[in-house]
């Protein structure tokens, strides 16, 4: 695959996206520039959503991260159109031979066929089942899940299989799925994290494109928890200097949607992400970049971002011990868990097929 410019050409014009430029990723061996030649007259082009098809060779995804609560996940999707410019994920893009920043958002890969593989995984003699984490790269519930339905596969076999699973999202169209969710989650199957960055609708129009508005995920909370899903709030990321002053706002609107859980984790800028969050401070925030960028690497001991193990998701540092005292002082007033109940793994069957012998007992 091709990457797009780094630089845009004149007349180009990005509606609801979160990065202003596409850099290419960090294996490019060149750069690419865009210049206006002169022949022609400017052309007015508006950046569209492309959506791309591949054919999954696998399902599970197996991590050994001591920062992360799951060894296991599936990505029904590379890339993710709510274009959040803060995104972790982003340098991921760059596996692609494509950018981290207007690409990642932009540029989409579908994998429809996942829940055959997923199956067939799940089917294996030496597959030993434990919670599976959807969202924790890219969100599933993006808007070109309404059109290809990747996390519907993913989702009918886990329930056909009592399979445990971890949702996390910023998208309402979770909602669609409330017919498997809500006996999922009566049998203790499931769990779902929404993510909160911020309440301020026109922050996070600028901050996080073309995910549901605060108002809307605080509402997704509230249907998922009527309908007896248990839901986390995730106040991630805390954006210092930015919507750090939110915390317990955010907190308290999500406890009364009905969220019964929360955590918190701090702004990371992991390799191309740093630039692109700088390019959007001066353009979105320029009387808060320079606040906003102090206050980060105060946390990261001087720089963008530290990957180490134990400080990547929290910082160090006086403001990272303010931001949990906060954090713990809060849920502990509100009566939300920090630490919700285990999701079942004792009732994990494998569904009969056409022509399975049937046991006896």
């Amino acid at each position: 695959m091709s990457h797009r410019h780094a630089s845009l050409l004149p007349g180009t014009r990005l509606r609801a996206r979160g990065a202003a430029s596409n850099q290419a990723g960090r294996y490019e061996a060149t750069q690419r520039v865009a210049v206006e030649d002169g022949w022609e007259p400017p052309e007015e082009r508006l950046v569209q959503t492309e959506v791309r098809v591949e054919v999954p060779r696998s399902a599970l995804s197996f991590n050994r991260s001591p920062d992360l609560p799951f060894d296991r996940s599936v990505n029904p999707y590379r890339g993710c159109e709510h274009g959040c410019v803060y995104c972790f994920a982003r340098p991921t893009h760059a596996w692609l031979n494509l950018s981290p920043g207007l690409d990642f958002e932009t540029r989409l890969i579908a994998r429809p066929g996942i829940g055959a593989v997923l199956e067939a995984e799940l089917r294996a003699k030496g597959y030993r089942v434990a919670p599976v984490a959807i969202g924790t790269n890219t969100d599933p519930y993006q808007p070109c899940e309404a059109e290809h339905r990747v996390m519907r596969e993913v989702l009918e076999v886990l329930a056909a299989f009592r399979h445990p699973v971890a949702i996390t999202t910023k998208g309402a169209l979770i909602e669609r799925d409330l017919d498997l969710l809500a006996p999922m989650a009566a049998e203790g199957l499931v769990r779902v994290g929404v993510s909160v960055t911020t309440l301020d609708a026109g922050l996070a129009r600028r901050m996080e494109p073309r995910a549901a508005a605060p108002a809307r995920r605080l509402e997704v909370i509230r249907r998922l928890s009527a309908a007896g899903v248990g839901v986390r709030v995730m106040v991630a990321p805390v954006v210092p200097g930015l919507t750090d002053h939110e915390l317990e706002a955010i907190l308290a609107a999500a406890k009364e949607a009905g969220a019964v859980g929360a955590s918190w984790i701090m702004l990371r800028l992991p390799l191309e992400v740093a630039g692109l969050w700088r390019e959007w401070l001066e353009r979105a925030e320029p009387g808060r970049a320079a606040k906003v960028m102090g206050r980060v690497r105060e946390l990261h001991g001087g720089r963008d971002y530290d990957p180490a193990w134990g400080k990547r998701m929290r910082g160090e540092g006086l403001w990272a011990e303010l931001t949990a005292r906060r954090f713990r002082s809060a849920v502990a007033r509100m009566g939300l868990a920090v630490d919700l109940p285990p999701l079942r793994s004792d009732l994990f069957r494998p569904p009969p097929r056409a022509g399975d012998q049937l046991s006896l007992f």
